[in-house]
């Protein structure tokens, strides 16, 4: 009697567990998230390329995703930084040098503060809950009892794994800051009237190619009809020839 009501004490605290269970949060830094987005014209992609890297090696960064192509009248380079957040300011400052306008620089911190003492509060109030189930657990006697409680301690395990992988994605958030970089050089008139023509030729004779191949590909799909077209025209040709001759 005593172990089911043991057990039934635990089950009810785990639905109220973050309600009656406050522990003491120790004193937590400040908690921010930094991210910024710029967009700028440059006169030398190359050159500004190599000043990104220099200043993303500098301030102990990493490249996560890296882009380029071209679009009518300009080339453009964009990339996607990730950089300690210790490191953020003087990063965006290093990057910003040279350029004389920003068509687009937002830069944003978001306070998270509150989000991650929550966090850590539930997962110490889970984790106190699992201690108070495995000790309720040695002391159970009945099979049900048993399969009971171990059917709770593994959803109480599943919340904590959950709320971890939050805390640890929150953390990686925290402690690296993500910086996009777009940047592009226009290009001359001429030449870029040059490069959309020569995108277009080559575009023509692709498309010129797979044209011929789909039209090589359907005579190969009707050989059977061709081959006993040219019979049956044999035939009547001969027939008629026949005919003729007879006559």
């Amino acid at each position: 009697m005593m172990a089911i009501e043991s057990a039934a004490a635990p089950s009810a605290a785990n639905k109220n567990a973050d309600k009656n269970i406050n522990p003491a949060s120790p004193e937590i830094p400040q908690k921010i998230i930094k991210q910024a987005s710029l967009r700028f014209e440059t006169n030398d992609l190359e050159e500004t390329y190599n000043q990104i890297q220099s200043a993303i090696k500098k301030n102990q960064g990493k490249i996560q995703n890296d882009s380029e192509g071209k679009d009518y009248g300009t080339i453009f380079h964009n990339i996607t930084v990730r950089v300690p957040s210790q490191n953020f300011d003087n990063f965006i400052n290093t990057i910003s040098k040279g350029v004389s306008y920003f068509e687009r620089k937002e830069i944003t911190a978001e306070d998270v503060t509150e989000q991650y003492i929550d966090l850590t509060t539930r997962l110490k109030t889970k984790r106190k809950l699992e201690e108070r189930y495995l000790q309720i657990l040695q002391k159970a006697v009945k099979i049900s009892e048993i399969l009971e409680i171990e059917k709770q301690i593994s959803i109480i395990r599943e919340e904590i794994e959950a709320k971890e992988g939050q805390l640890k994605y929150l953390e990686s958030r925290v402690s690296e800051s993500t910086v996009t970089i777009e940047f592009y050089k226009n290009l001359p008139e001429q030449e870029a009237v040059q490069l959309s023509y020569g995108s277009k030729v080559w575009t023509a004779v692709k498309s010129g190619f797979f044209s011929l191949s789909s039209f090589f590909i359907s005579i190969i799909s009707v050989w059977p009809f061709v081959i006993i077209f040219c019979v049956l025209a044999y035939f009547i040709r001969k027939r008629l020839k026949r005919k003729k001759q007879q006559s």
